[in-house]
């Protein structure tokens, strides 16, 4: 079993959690008409529905929310962040804005429109709903070693980088609106990409003229992993990590609400293209508000320049890292198939093979959510068909190539105790498990459908 690494932080205020009752979780779940995002919080016990925006700021973060400059224009945390940043990634330009949505709603549509397409390892929900709202089409290719959960690779959220290839050729280089690398892979896992394929993808597209565009969400956890497991950056720091990172894109959007360690925030970046950096000047002031505020409070800006920074301290990584393969260790020995080898964020539980009775149209991983939460009151969610959705052009329901139910654990929240919990749960689903049945979905709308969707289980 692998070694829990302790908190590198002292615990000096907590929040209150409580437990209902299986009958009132049953309840609760029936009134949310089966959709986890439909639960009020208030009505979960350990909330591992995403680490977006969930983590626990530091001191030093909420003391500089007290100093934030709340100025319309030309603030001092805004100069803060821009130092921040600068420090990090070393691009020109920064343009901050509310969350990571809106950072793909303010650069999509400057590259793709209709007719164009979005090559990607893969793509994340918003950043697939954002190309199809601008007209294009979202194409996925991650390797194929990342289709077998149970095998072991380094690297399982690289771009599959001959089929890259074939794909330009097969669409027509210009048809290609961008290649975005998403660093971690959420969907395959959050697995990790490795710096060799993240230059190879870069020269690549660079030889077709094709832009290149970071999804930077998780981009220390990454940077860590490349750290622990690439032959020649054992002995560097993550900063410079992941400067190398970036200098192979043109352009990053990026969700501070993860390795920034922030509840509301994040992040356009572009590497020394002037031109482009005006056009997403122009696109953020009537999408987002002025281009020194984004969106954004002063103080929330202020909390973003101290969480990237701290974001990127290898002790605090470790710890993160540590707890991803501490929950993965228990898994395993309890015989319990995951994404492996586990993620940064998250750990994947393969609902296929817990559920291989349930079809992908009945939703397996999402039938698991919504059974981890009626057995111990934990909110996971989908990454699996339920989430994909349906097909652009025939509407049928798209076969997700994987059925994961995703345990995305916030930053600095949870302890090992509420870990082991939380195993327990998954150990006593397994042993009921050809007793589970499918769902269907009896209301959806067009588009993102998992966060809104109603539900009912099949007889």
């Amino acid at each position: 079993m692998t070694n829990y690494y302790a908190e590198p932080f002292k615990i000096k205020m907590v929040e209150p959690i409580k437990i209902l009752t299986r009958e009132e979780r049953v309840r609760k779940i029936e009134e949310a008409h089966y959709n986890v995002f439909g639960l009020n919080s208030d009505d979960v016990y350990i909330d591992l529905l995403t680490d977006s925006g969930t983590g626990a700021m530091s001191d030093k973060q909420w003391s500089g929310m007290m100093v934030g400059d709340e100025s319309y224009s030309g603030s001092r945390s805004f100069r803060h962040l821009m130092e921040s940043a600068k420090d990090i990634f070393d691009y020109a330009f920064f343009q901050p804005v509310h969350q990571g949505r809106a950072a793909e709603k303010v650069v999509m549509p400057i590259f793709l429109e209709e007719g164009k397409v979005a090559i990607s390892n893969m793509h994340f929900d918003t950043t697939r709903a954002h190309v199809e709202l601008a007209g294009a089409r979202a194409v996925d290719c991650v390797i194929r070693e990342a289709l077998d959960t149970v095998s072991y690779h380094p690297f399982k959220g690289n771009m599959d980088t001959k089929r890259m290839i074939n794909l330009i050729e097969e669409y027509g280089p210009e048809k290609i609106g961008m290649i975005i690398i998403t660093v971690t892979n959420n969907s395959a896992g959050g697995q990790p990409v490795s710096m060799a394929n993240i230059r190879e993808t870069s020269e690549i597209a660079k030889s077709f003229d094709i832009p290149v565009c970071i999804d930077a969400a998780r981009y220390a956890e990454n940077a860590y992993f490349i750290k622990k497991r690439e032959a020649g950056y054992e002995d560097k720091s993550i900063k410079d990590i992941a400067r190398e990172m970036f200098s192979y894109a043109d352009f990053f959007t990026m969700s501070a609400k993860k390795d920034a360690i922030i509840n509301m925030g994040g992040l356009i970046g572009v590497k020394d293209n002037e031109a482009l950096f005006e056009t997403i000047k122009a696109r953020t002031i009537p999408l987002e508000g002025f281009i020194s505020y984004g969106g954004l409070a002063g103080r929330d800006i202020e909390a973003m320049a101290i969480g990237l920074q701290e974001g990127t301290d290898f002790d605090y990584l470790q710890y993160r890292i540590g707890q991803m393969e501490y929950l993965a260790g228990k898994l395993h020995d309890a015989g319990i198939a995951f994404q492996s080898p586990v993620g940064g964020h998250a750990l994947f539980i393969d609902a296929k093979k817990m559920l291989p009775h349930i079809p992908y149209h009945q939703f397996p991983a999402q039938t698991l959510a919504l059974e981890l939460y009626i057995e111990a009151g934990i909110r996971s969610c989908d990454i699996g068909s339920y989430m994909m959705g349906n097909h652009p052009d025939s509407g049928e329901q798209i076969e997700s190539e994987f059925e994961f139910t995703r345990l995305a654990v916030p930053r600095r929240v949870y302890t090992q105790s509420h870990l082991d919990v939380i195993v327990e749960a998954l150990k006593s689903i397994r042993e009921r498990a050809d007793q589970l049945k499918g769902y269907k979905i009896i209301w959806e709308p067009a588009i993102l459908r998992h966060f809104t969707a109603k539900l009912k289980p099949l007889d």
